[in-house]
């Protein structure tokens, strides 16, 4: 009876508890392409990132966090939605509806002060947000414009620093008595990778190292690997390599020549100009491609750290949970590779670090199998908000608890459509699991089987071999199954909605003085 007393006190002093605690402002901040292989935290070889990795021993580590379609707009209105590009009608590059009900109306519904700051890059203008000002289109890196709903300005300066001055001016101004649900999205690390004066020219200066699989042949793989345009050798330009044009060239010429692809170059090297081609070329490129890369990176971090040193300083540091993810993974020379869109581990995981004093232990990190889905369904419960059934994820917050319920999910369902795109990057879907990764590539009818413990990075295609066959069988049929379960009947198999997010916004037509932050 003693023991029935003390377990039944408990257990309404938790719930008594649970129903009084004031619901957690949330800021969630947001890069566009920023691998994990890039974060200290993460245990990052090429650079280091005091603030965030001070973020996740201040809170949680996701170690197994996956896009599930890697490419930024699609990323992002799964995040808003909770649903598969199937489902939310973005698999590309295409507008989301904007009648289309999103976390931020419930949010807002459920009483919380909702903002997004940034790149939005959904097309049609935010909804659900009592504020936005956000990026057209991609954005652009130094002197960013920014509009809202009366206008558009032009912010001096560099985009990261301006971002987060606009977010925290945001959190100033709030309503103080509402929660906060405010989403930092960043334009960086994204392409052209334009880093600040002061962190260009310091990563100018360093030598970063080399990922195992720079070299890798492709031998064994599907032919997408081989035929895709995101290689760092082959398809970097001198734009992206930032090599500046003869000064004798025309308009038109200039920009011809900065598209074009250098099969040699001339460098200055320990203070001699040095013509560089073939293997030489080739390591300079990587070279050039992640000092830039890795410079825009630092300015996130420091972004990071300003905001949550603002937090801190004013009163929020206990219930505010900062979150700091990026829209999908990056690679970063990985199979001699730049940007994503492949299923491959490198492209596909995303970042996930969280800081909640008041709801995450210190120091605590999960391997549980976690996607984009699940971000929708984790605010609205931490709103206490009903999670609508049409979600197709589901709220980690337990995983914050440091729990993982036995239901959990044992695998996860990936589907890439921009084919051909603008990389030549093949259509695909799959199925991955804690220990293994089958994808197939449906117009060639190929598939690539890996074995994730034995083989990190994914060099060898054991698809074909004998002693596998009972494991691929049983893949194809978890594969099928979370396909209806999910219901993926192959909705934009055919047929590819048109792209529009990158065009210009009609709010840029309107009248508004420039103005300095």
């Amino acid at each position: 009876m003693l023991a029935w007393v003390v377990i039944t006190a408990l257990v309404l002093s938790d719930t008594c508890q649970a129903a009084t605690s004031p619901r957690p402002n949330i800021l969630f901040i947001m890069t566009d392409d920023h691998a994990t292989q890039a974060i200290g935290a993460y245990g990052s070889r090429v650079n280091q990132t005091p603030n965030l990795d001070r973020l996740g021993a201040q809170g949680l580590r996701l170690d197994r966090c996956y896009a599930v379609n890697s490419i930024c707009t699609p990323s992002r209105a799964t995040l808003l939605t909770g649903q598969y590009s199937h489902r939310n009608g973005v698999p590309v590059f295409n507008d989301i509806d904007p009648a289309r009900t999103t976390v931020a109306h419930r949010m807002r519904d459920s009483g919380y002060y909702t903002a997004m700051i940034g790149k939005w890059h959904l097309g049609s203008d935010p909804q659900g947000f009592d504020h936005w000002e956000i990026l057209p289109g991609q954005g652009r890196y130094n002197d960013p414009v920014l509009y809202d709903r009366d206008g558009h300005r032009i912010y001096k300066g560099y985009v990261t620093d301006i971002i987060t001055r606009l977010t925290r001016n945001v959190l100033q101004k709030r309503p103080k008595d509402r929660p906060f649900f405010v989403m930092c999205h960043h334009k960086a690390p994204h392409r052209e990778w334009t880093p600040s004066d002061r962190y260009r020219r310091e990563f100018a200066l360093k030598t970063i190292p080399e990922p195992p699989t720079l070299w890798d042949d492709h031998v064994g793989r599907a032919d997408a690997l081989r035929e895709q345009r995101q290689s760092i050798f082959k398809n970097l330009s001198r734009y992206d390599l930032k090599l500046t044009p003869p000064e004798d060239l025309s308009p038109t010429d200039r920009q011809r020549w900065l598209n074009e692809v250098p099969t040699e170059v001339s460098w200055m090297i320990d203070g001699q100009p040095t013509v560089l081609r073939g293997r030489d070329l080739d390591r300079w490129k990587y070279q050039r491609y992640m000092q830039d890369y890795l410079g825009c990176v630092q300015s996130v971090d420091d972004s990071v750290g300003e905001l949550m040193e603002w937090l801190d300083a004013n009163g929020l540091r206990e219930n505010t949970l900062v979150i700091y993810t990026s829209d999908q993974g990056f690679f970063l020379g990985e199979h001699g590779m730049y940007d994503k869109r492949f299923m491959y581990e490198p492209s596909s995981r995303m970042p996930f670090l969280a800081r909640w004093p008041a709801g995450i232990r210190p120091g605590s990190t999960s391997e549980a199998l976690a996607i984009n889905c699940d971000f929708a369904p984790t605010f609205l419960d931490l709103a206490g908000a009903r999670i609508p059934e049409d979600m197709q994820g589901r709220s980690l917050v337990p995983l914050f608890q440091g729990k993982r319920p036995a239901e959990w999910r044992s695998e996860i369902y990936y589907r890439y459509y921009h084919d051909p795109g603008h990389h030549n990057t093949r259509a695909h879907y799959g199925i991955r699991t804690a220990t293994h990764k089958l994808i197939h590539y449906w117009k060639a009818d190929q598939w690539e089987l890996f074995d994730l413990v034995q083989d990190p990075d994914e060099l060898r295609n054991r698809f074909g071999d004998a002693d596998q066959a009972e494991r691929v069988a049983h893949l194809r049929q978890r594969l099928r199954k979370l396909q209806t379960e999910l219901g993926d009947t192959g909705q934009f198999t055919d047929e590819l909605p048109k792209d529009t997010v990158d065009r210009r916004p009609r709010q840029m037509d309107r009248k508004h003085p420039d103005s300095e932050l």
